[in-house]
């Protein structure tokens, strides 16, 4: 490098007298934050209703009044899915992730599938502070 040529951002990154936040290279970091939460929120409304017939048939007494939660929850998690422009969808999808475990009194295997998204959603809201801040 001259004299003449101005330093281009070399490897040791922003210096730390920078005032510009970081950025986290998406081009639109909201849209990409409520893809995810859309995403994880679809991949649970898909995975409860595919586990009726197996609870079914391993739970032995899996009621009508239990499969209608269980529905109830997939029909809700997929409606919040196409609900994440809305400030509020991210606190009803954390309080879908309690319904759920909730749900583990109905049958155990609900509370093991709670627990999992519930650290899947854990994990997307860590993102989306990261991300947006």
């Amino acid at each position: 490098m001259t004299a003449q040529q101005p330093e281009r951002g070399g490897a040791s990154g922003p210096s730390a007298d920078d005032p510009q936040p970081r950025r986290s290279g998406l081009r639109d970091p909201v849209r990409a934050v409520r893809g995810l939460g859309a995403g994880a929120l679809t991949l649970e409304a898909l995975v409860l209703l595919l586990a009726i017939q197996p609870i079914r048939l391993v739970g032995g007494e899996f009621g009508g009044a239990a499969i209608a939660v269980v529905v109830a929850l997939a029909v809700a998690a997929a409606v919040l899915a196409g609900m994440m422009r809305r400030p509020w969808a991210w606190h009803a999808g954390t309080v879908l992730q309690g319904l759920l475990l909730l749900s583990g009194l109905l049958h155990w295997s609900l509370f093991a599938l709670g627990v999992t998204f519930a650290l899947v959603w854990a994990y997307a809201s860590h993102v989306r502070r990261v991300v947006l801040g």
